[in-house]
């Protein structure tokens, strides 16, 4: 026998989207995209075309400027020293901050909420307000002018936000596959590493770009600690680029679109498991 036809009022309707959202959505993108479109033409203008037709097409698409600044020896260099830098800032902090988060959600333990709480109070304080400390004890530690350094503070500042996200995820695994396991005689650390690692791949995607992103961008925290022009990371090394070209801003702007692609490149891969990530633990039931 066939299977009976479902109900026409079960059907899924995709939600409608008003003329204001759309019209918000564009000027957002607007906002997003104009910069960059700018950016990324503007490598190919000259100085007098820029200031002209900033917003136009280029009257010719020689690409010697990215060509020249690729194989130029800050660029790669540069950009070694950030991803260095970043990959190592998202494996310690997706690592640190999913083991805190694992304890806070699963295991029980006097004073764990009020320790989440002073944990969740990094979040009210950006790290521009501890340079001067920062900068004191990384100099007593030997960690100035190391990448090192600047590797274990962004993790140290981001783990707030990164518990945080993986917290509310932990809290939303059926509980029967922890009691389950614990049957079986596994260990938290055998539970945490078998069982719940691979259920949670979206939230270790959303807090790896997140991470990844904010370490990319960073500059304040490179500028104070960095010394030695070989450990610049990719801001830095514009800030060189700007200083040695000068007013040479077509230059400029092809250096600064080199630098972006990675990390729009890495969000664009990984944002469909940032949307799950992001609401995996948002709904309940």
């Amino acid at each position: 026998m066939s299977a009976p036809p479902l109900p026409t009022g079960s059907k899924r309707r995709r939600p409608t989207v008003s003329a204001f959202q759309w019209f918000t959505m564009l000027v957002i993108a607007a906002f997003i995209i104009v910069p960059f479109y700018t950016t990324a033409l503007g490598g190919f203008k000259e100085i007098g075309e820029l200031r002209v037709n900033p917003f136009g097409l280029p009257a010719s698409w020689d690409p010697v400027r990215f060509t020249e600044i690729i194989f130029g020896p800050t660029y790669m260099r540069s950009l070694g020293n950030s991803l260095f830098i970043a990959v190592g800032t998202v494996i310690l902090s997706t690592l640190i901050s999913s083991m805190a988060a694992f304890a806070f959600a699963h295991i029980k333990f006097f004073g764990s909420k009020f320790l989440m709480g002073y944990l969740l109070l990094g979040l009210l304080f950006p790290s521009a307000t501890a340079i001067l400390p920062l900068f004191i004890k990384m100099r007593d530690l030997g960690l100035l002018d190391k990448h090192l350094g600047i590797i274990i503070v962004q993790v140290a500042f981001s783990l707030s936000f990164s518990i945080l996200l993986f917290h509310n995820f932990f809290k939303e695994l059926p509980k029967e596959l922890i009691d389950a396991a614990r049957m079986d005689n596994c260990g938290y650390l055998r539970i945490y590493w078998y069982i719940t690692l691979p259920l949670c791949l979206p939230i270790i995607a959303t807090v790896g770009v997140f991470n990844f992103v904010g370490s990319w961008n960073s500059f304040l925290l490179p500028l104070i600690t960095l010394n030695t022009d070989a450990n610049y990371t990719w801001p830095l090394g514009i800030m060189q680029f700007q200083g040695q070209y000068g007013s040479d801003w077509p230059r400029i702007l092809a250096y600064l679109t080199l630098s972006i692609l990675p990390a729009i490149a890495f969000f664009l891969l990984a944002q469909r498991y940032i949307i799950s990530g992001l609401t995996g633990g948002a709904v309940k039931g």
